[in-house]
């Protein structure tokens, strides 16, 4: 299945562009394609097997945290945008 994956921040900078269309397994869920960016780009999005605080993942818009977080499911055509932890004042 195809997903199109969104990238900000530091992010879009390990990657070296802001969207990208990928192939993924039928069923793939959030951590697997999680998994699969991080092997690729270095994108530190774990910390102990979970998602770090702070960084958010969103599902045609919706953040994975309400949903059923890194177990969440994809399907294809789905859009999947990864923000990094922000920090400012």
């Amino acid at each position: 299945m195809e997903l199109t994956l969104r990238f900000f921040a530091n992010f879009r900078e390990d990657v070296g562009q802001k969207e990208l269309e990928r192939e993924f397994s039928s069923g793939a869920n959030v951590g697997e394609v999680l998994e699969s960016l991080s092997e690729e780009y270095g994108i530190d999005v774990f910390e102990d097997g979970e998602l770090r605080p702070h960084v958010s993942i969103m599902k045609n818009g919706k953040d994975v945290v309400h949903l059923d977080g890194t177990k969440t499911t994809l399907a294809a055509g789905d859009r999947l945008s990864i923000f990094p932890p922000v920090a400012g004042g």
